[in-house]
């Protein structure tokens, strides 16, 4: 049995040890929002949060996370995830949309730890997200939009 917290809910798994922390997430928990993308943690689409730290959980053993705490797109918080869901709304972020849930989860963990990111901040914390569309530019205005609605409403 592997425990860890999901969304904030202790977890125990009876899984293969080696199984990828995406297919447990996806398949054993139901929590269908982190995407499969290329398996090699080249992409981005399976960015999920562990101890606050944005991973790629298609390369993420379900060992190596015990104990910890997972966050995914289902659990980011309203004050973080509110602000970055109405920039993607008001830029108009996605196209195809497969991308948007390791965008938004690697964007999180940006503006959680810069509330007033650069360009270069957004583009060297982005980098490896892959958008097939290529909205580049549209998610760098979504965060600096995300990061500004933070500010008035008293976020970081």
């Amino acid at each position: 049995m592997i425990s860890f917290t999901v969304n904030g809910k202790p977890v125990s798994l009876d899984a293969d040890a080696s199984m990828p922390l995406l297919w447990a997430l996806r398949d054993l928990l139901g929590l269908t929002g982190t995407k499969f993308g290329c398996g090699i943690a080249q992409c981005g689409a399976c960015t999920v949060h562990i101890d606050g730290e944005a991973t790629r959980s298609c390369v993420t053993p379900v060992s190596s996370i015990a104990g910890k705490k997972i966050t995914t797109i289902e659990g980011l918080p309203p004050d973080l995830a509110n602000p970055i869901q109405q920039a993607w709304i008001e830029v108009d972020v996605p196209q195809c949309g497969y991308c948007q849930s390791g965008q938004i989860m690697s964007a999180a963990g940006l503006l959680r730890e810069k509330s007033k990111p650069t360009d270069k901040d957004i583009d060297d914390a982005m980098t490896g997200n892959i958008c097939r569309c290529g909205t580049y530019p549209r998610i760098r205005q979504a965060i600096h939009r995300a990061a500004e609605l933070m500010a008035t409403r008293g976020g970081k």
